[in-house]
């Protein structure tokens, strides 16, 4: 029996290391990735963003769309615009005797969070502004570009996150429906910030009851662990499409820390061919009531209701913890 135990505990002290180095790699693969990105895309977003202060400060005009006012129509109008503009500069002599003289006027589009205006070189600009719980977060920037009215347009240049599928949403959208391809890019966008911020916060207000946190790049796939009543909560949650806020798939189980230590030493979980391996684990159990919350609440608001309930479940869950 006491041969059986210390294989567990070293089982048990191998596996933490390991946890523990793979922590260390995902942290510093994390930190590597933000560093690359970041520093790929200063250089484009910073010009692009004075390109879009420009276009702002030259504007004749903004027009506010809701709804229905945001159309195909109204795409077709500002790509006709864009290349009345280029063609007018591309002639000789003075162009500004040239009728159609509202295709000069300056005009930015603004839909909910997007910014769309006209660039120079027959481009389509749009500035997506993003947010989390009213308060502003990161500008992102995504410019399309046609050589002619009546060719599909394509992604010129973006300062996207590269782990978001912009190019796939390009390739299944772009050609065949402009405007939702635009609609699409802003809501991979908002999804994404408000993942993250998600995790951010309940690092912030409760990181020290949160022993190990890991999630993808683009925290469609998050996963955390809580230490208390000698039983680890595992949480781990996905999200099947990276548009959603919520998750789609949800697991939370309590694992019960020194059940095996006291099975292994009890005669009760030996079966008849000595083989007691499947006695010396723990059982855990899945904690509805937090599935439950994090399915329909954000993360944080999730995470207090786990909170505030898990002594009791816990405590209902294994009433053994309390026994002598």
């Amino acid at each position: 029996m006491m041969g059986e135990v210390n294989f567990i505990q070293e089982e048990d002290v191998r596996l933490e290391t390991t946890r523990a180095r793979f922590s260390n790699v995902l942290r510093r693969h994390g930190e590597l990735t933000e560093r690359l990105s970041r520093d790929s895309d200063k250089m484009i977003f910073e010009r692009l963003q004075k390109e879009f202060e420009a276009a702002r400060a030259a504007q004749t005009q903004e027009i506010c769309l809701d709804g229905e006012q945001w159309n195909d129509g109204l795409l077709a109008t500002i790509r006709e615009r864009v290349h009345m503009e280029a063609e007018r500069k591309a002639m000789p002599g003075d162009a500004d005797i040239l009728p159609a003289l509202d295709f000069h006027e300056k005009i930015t589009y603004k839909v909910g969070t997007k910014v769309m205006c006209c660039l120079e070189g027959a481009r389509i600009g749009i500035q997506y502004e993003t947010s989390f719980a009213g308060e502003p977060c990161e500008v992102y920037h995504c410019v399309l570009e046609s050589k002619s009215f009546l060719e599909k347009m394509t992604v010129l240049e973006h300062t996207v996150p590269f782990f978001l599928p912009i190019r796939e949403t390009e390739n299944d959208l772009l050609s065949s429906n402009a405007m939702k391809f635009i609609d699409h890019v802003g809501d991979l966008l908002q999804a994404y910030v408000d993942r993250r911020e998600q995790v951010r916060l309940i690092k912030e207000l409760y990181g020290n009851q949160i022993g190990e946190l890991y999630h993808s790049l683009p925290y469609h796939m998050i996963e955390f662990v809580l230490d208390d009543f000698d039983c680890k909560v595992t949480v781990s949650l996905r999200y099947a499409e990276l548009i959603s806020v919520l998750p789609t798939r949800v697991s939370v189980l309590a694992w019960p820390l020194h059940q095996s230590k006291k099975s292994v030493t009890s005669p009760a979980v030996t079966n008849k061919k000595g083989n007691e391996a499947s006695g010396s684990q723990p059982i855990p159990s899945r904690l509805s009531y937090a599935e439950d919350a994090l399915r329909t609440m954000s993360l944080p608001e999730a995470y207090a209701e786990i909170v505030l309930n898990l002594r009791q479940e816990l405590q209902q869950t294994f009433p053994h913890k309390n026994s002598p």
